[in-house]
């Protein structure tokens, strides 16, 4: 039950990190352009389908090893 915690730390954790250096980039962005939008609604589709696939390709991680 430890090392499940743990790992469920760890991932919270590195998450957390990639979230505020996306929200730092995405600050960055807006302030570079006119309106202050950093991402369009074609843009945030995109964002998602990637993140859902990034998700399913660490879901079937193992997979591979029970075939």
């Amino acid at each position: 039950m430890q090392n499940k915690a743990r790992t469920l730390f760890i991932g919270a954790l590195i998450g957390a990190i990639i979230g505020m250096i996306a929200s730092v980039l995405l600050n960055r962005r807006a302030s570079k352009t006119e309106g202050g939008t950093a991402i369009t609604a074609g843009d945030g589709l995109k964002l998602g389908v990637l993140v859902f696939g990034l998700l399913r390709a660490i879901a079937s991680l193992g997979d591979d090893e029970k075939k």
